[in-house]
């Protein structure tokens, strides 16, 4: 569903845009780090301090209406750079299981910061690609970019 250039731009961006609704259509857009996998994109609840009485509104929202965007964008001065992606999808809640675990591994592998949480009790918001929409320089503003990164 993804193409190449798509994928690498998504696989180069290190925070994306993840929108929810609850049952009246009210939105929620959160930031948040994400792992993609072939046909899923994969967002972990982490320790970070949060209210531990009721769920995140994120959370709530999936269970009340899955269909969820999300996106990751680019911004520069130079506006030929500008590009952004868009998945849109039905959300599912993991709580345990192996596509759970597989998610958490994969968020692990991607962001330091996961490596020292303990994520396992945690839920996982697994995104069900359906549609892909993008727009702007996604491959040749990146390859530039990859190409003039120190090394």
């Amino acid at each position: 569903m993804l193409t190449d250039v798509q994928r690498r731009f998504l696989d180069h961006g290190r925070v994306g845009h993840l929108a929810t609704a609850d049952r009246g259509g009210v939105p929620h857009l959160v930031p948040v780090c994400f792992g993609l996998d072939a046909l899923s994109l994969y967002i972990t609840v982490d320790e970070k301090p949060k209210r531990t009485d009721v769920p995140l509104k994120r959370i709530r929202n999936i269970q009340d209406n899955p269909a969820v965007a999300f996106t990751v964008d680019r911004w520069d001065e130079d506006w030929t750079r500008l590009a952004w992606i868009m998945l849109r999808g039905s959300a599912d809640i993991l709580a345990g299981g192996d596509e759970h675990d597989h998610a958490q591994a994969l968020l692990r592998s991607r962001y330091r910061q996961y490596r020292t949480m303990d994520l396992a009790l945690l839920p996982v918001i697994a995104v069900r690609i359906q549609r892909v929409s993008s727009w702007g320089a996604l491959g040749d503003a990146l390859d530039a970019e990859l190409d003039h990164r120190p090394r």
